[in-house]
């Protein structure tokens, strides 16, 4: 019998299990995918927002504020790329710059430190901008994150805290009975005490499995550009357009990895696996970026993709609890900036359900990374000689080496396909693409996997790249 299972390792789903793992309890986390935060978590603009745009009184504006205060200590003590920029939401109109008050109202009602600047103060600040910008809103606790690195470390450390993780098992079917919640999957099934469901995309789906009250979750796609590295920076803050009712609009942004960001686009769509790129939104998307920034050089694009929101008709977020059953749904943006602070009001709800006695030996910090293309030569070199593989490069475009990978293989949560490789230390994410470093990535998932070559995922089960030797074979034999 479990205390809690968590149905989803999502941002959310992981900041649950790591908050319950301070406290003597058996905990659970089942994921269909076959690596933690592979869907909503792993495709978005990585912004923690500063709470400015929710309408007053929802529970977005609420735990987007709360959210964005704790992620200073969280990226920590969990090794997470996390820095303050702050952004600027940009009018070039006189009918834009008309918001520019309204939405410092809003800021003020939702408790947000924000300032008006006018024309010259945005250039002196961002010279890059288009020259007819009016006035901007500058909100200097907006942030950028890691996504991929904060979902991996979240569960890292709930599981050197006790917590379990499945992967590739998906829930088929729950059923009430009188003193639990009886949880069946393709691989077995299981008892708790209490359900937390936050499922992401498919969400509504584990709601309608057990609760009356029906739920429907609408996945809103996103499109967005990827930009290589610059030998000097191109935007220094995040670069936002006036909000609408479909969103916060296209943005440009750095990213944690000196990579640049500019989407997404916000449009309905009926498939939830559907994470294609469409050139003529991608195009919509280049326009309305442009409109921001001059002369944005097209040349360095190294990559296009997809991510899908989960979005609720409220148009808030729904987070709720029913005999043990707790719902975590509709969590679009500010959906990661909220997630801590979401954590929290779940775990309010499970105290009500379950004794929580904090454990003497709880670790609060996981060990960090290497990052080896952060260090100073002396400090790389002593490494180096201390772990000789890590001045083995496997990924020239973002200078990772072997060492770094076999560590992110054999952590807690560790990679086990070329995709979480990618995620957890970025061999594949530069500008080649993995089209120098993929084979090297593969041959040694393989050999600390100890699997044949054709047995190692690009990402979910049985995506494989190699199927069998060519005839005559060749100069490797792991096939």
């Amino acid at each position: 019998m479990y205390d809690v299972i968590i149905i989803g390792a999502g941002v959310n789903g992981a900041f649950i299990a790591r908050d319950l793992a301070k406290y003597q309890l058996k905990i659970l986390v089942i994921e269909k995918e076959n690596d933690v935060g592979d869907v909503t978590s792993c495709a978005n603009s990585a912004i923690i927002h500063s709470g400015y745009d929710p309408h007053p009184n929802t529970l977005k504006a609420k735990l987007n504020v709360l959210g964005n205060a704790m992620y200073d200590e969280i990226c920590r003590d969990l090794d997470v790329e996390f820095s303050r920029l702050g952004s600027l939401t940009l009018a070039f109109s006189d009918e834009e710059a008309e918001q520019i008050p309204f939405l410092m109202e809003r800021a003020q009602k939702n408790g947000v430190p924000v300032q008006l600047l006018n024309h010259d103060e945005i250039l002196s600040m961002e010279p890059k901008i288009n020259k007819q910008v009016k006035s901007a809103l500058f909100a200097p606790s907006t942030g950028i994150i890691n996504p991929f690195e904060l979902v991996v470390a979240l569960m890292e450390n709930a599981m050197e805290n006790g917590v379990e993780l499945h992967l590739n098992e998906e829930v088929m079917k729950i059923i009430k009975e009188d003193n639990c919640y009886k949880i069946f999957s393709q691989c077995g099934e299981y008892s708790t005490k209490v359900v937390v469901n936050a499922a992401g995309l498919f969400a509504d789906q584990i709601n309608n499995m057990i609760m009356d009250s029906k739920e429907t979750i609408i996945p809103r796609k996103g499109e967005y550009f990827v930009l290589d590295h610059f030998s000097e920076p191109f935007v220094s803050h995040v670069l936002f357009s006036i909000p609408t009712d479909q969103g916060k609009g296209v943005l440009v942004a750095p990213t944690t990895s000196q990579n640049y960001l500019i989407g997404p686009s916000s449009h309905f769509i009926n498939e939830k696996d559907d994470f294609s790129t469409n050139q003529d939104i991608l195009s919509q998307v280049l326009v309305s970026a442009q409109r921001m920034v001059n002369k944005i050089p097209m040349g360095k694009l190294i990559r296009e993709f997809a991510g899908l929101r989960a979005f609720h008709v409220s148009n808030d977020f729904v987070i709720n609890h029913q005999d043990g059953f707790i719902n975590v749904l509709g969590m679009q943006s500010p959906g990661l900036a909220s997630a801590p602070a979401t954590s929290k009001m779940v775990m309010g709800f499970i105290k009500t359900y379950l004794p929580f006695v904090e454990k003497q030996n709880y670790k609060s910090k996981r060990r960090p990374l290497y990052r080896l293309n952060r260090l100073e030569s002396e400090e790389r070199n002593r490494l180096i000689k201390e772990h000789p593989s890590l001045g083995n490069i496997v990924c020239r475009c973002e200078q990772v080496s072997e060492g770094e990978v076999v560590d992110a293989i054999h952590r807690l949560c560790g990679a086990t396909s070329i995709k979480g490789v990618k995620k957890r230390v970025r061999p594949g994410a530069g500008k080649c693409q993995g089209g120098f470093c993929e084979p090297l990535i593969m041959r040694i998932l393989a050999r600390e996997l100890k699997q044949p070559l054709n047995k190692i995922n690009y990402d979910n089960q049985k995506s494989y790249i190699l199927l069998e030797k060519t005839k005559g074979g060749g100069q490797h034999d792991e096939l």
